[in-house]
């Protein structure tokens, strides 16, 4: 049985010295300061596992200092890192990343926080102050994708992906994004644990390639045309027999005036899928129709100026 518990936590590094313990408080992150309580889910191996077993020995509404050694907190900088960007209010992780928090440290070198990246080279013994503000039990929350076991977020992926579309059918773009885009967030933790271009990876993959050109489909009505082309040139980069990624790219460069690229993605439809010349042909007419409007626009204003 899985509890979540609620609390407000503080965290302050403190030196310790020879002979003695000199203290030098200084603040490192805090839920509290935020002021969302965060949410830890018992037994689903949580980064910081000796925060599971400080909260279990606490009473509701109580405060406790807890001194850790630094066995126990080589990983709190990673931690910390993602509670900032929580109170940032970015994503923990950058969903399009294929690569776990620990893999990405080691490619750039920094986790963008200097006082992260100290810590992480000289790791310390920390002082946590908690608080357990509340106890729920499994039946009584819904768990973000999060907390959620790999079997649990394959689960859920097709319930998300439903109901972003009914959303994007009833013209609720922007909240038909985030449906997607925890979707395809689900997706991605399972999919680091799998080997690259095998079976299973692959499978994940169109799954998530699928999800993102539901989101895509939604930048564009939201007028995003420039992250339109981002995403669908990543995946036409990976792969690149995927006829909506093409059309979805055409049409977004189509709506920056980007006319070769978008006739050049317009024919590539038509290779990989005949079967889209009707759709194809009333996009090209419309592509036409706004070419001659700009470039008469454009004589217009040049005109007199010769």
């Amino acid at each position: 049985m899985q509890d979540t518990l609620l609390l407000n936590t503080e965290g302050i590094k403190k030196t310790i010295l020879h002979g003695g313990t000199g203290e030098i408080p200084k603040f490192i992150t805090g839920a509290k300061v935020v002021g969302t309580p965060m949410e830890m889910v018992i037994g689903n191996m949580f980064k910081l596992d000796i925060w599971e077993t400080l909260l279990s020995s606490m009473r509701i509404g109580e405060v406790a200092e807890f001194w850790c050694d630094t066995i126990h907190t080589g990983i709190y900088p990673i931690v910390a890192k993602s509670m900032r960007r929580i109170a940032e209010g970015k994503d923990p992780v950058d969903w399009h990343i294929h690569t776990c928090g620990m893999a990405n440290m080691f490619a750039y070198h920094s986790l963008g926080y200097d006082d992260l990246d100290e810590l992480m080279k000289e790791p310390k013994p920390l002082y946590f102050v908690l608080e357990l503000i509340r106890v729920h039990q499994p039946s009584e929350y819904n768990r973000e994708s999060w907390a959620l076991s790999d079997e649990e977020r394959l689960k859920v992926v097709p319930v998300l992906h439903g109901q972003g579309n009914k959303l994007y059918k009833s013209g609720r773009y922007q909240e038909a994004t985030q449906k997607y885009k925890e979707a395809i967030i689900c997706i991605k933790n399972v999919q680091t644990k799998e080997k690259a271009w095998d079976v299973p990876w692959l499978k994940l993959e169109k799954m998530a390639n699928t999800l993102t050109l539901n989101y895509c489909q939604c930048l564009l009505c939201m007028e995003e045309y420039y992250e339109v082309i981002e995403h669908t040139s990543d995946i036409i980069n990976q792969h690149p027999g995927v006829v909506k990624a093409f059309y979805l790219r055409g049409k977004a460069h189509m709506e920056v005036w980007n006319e070769a690229e978008a006739r050049q993605d317009f024919s590539r439809v038509l290779d990989l899928n005949p079967g889209m010349k009707k759709a194809v042909k009333k996009d090209l007419a419309v592509l036409n129709m706004r070419m001659e409007e700009k470039n008469q626009e454009d004589k217009n204003k040049y005109k007199g100026m010769f």
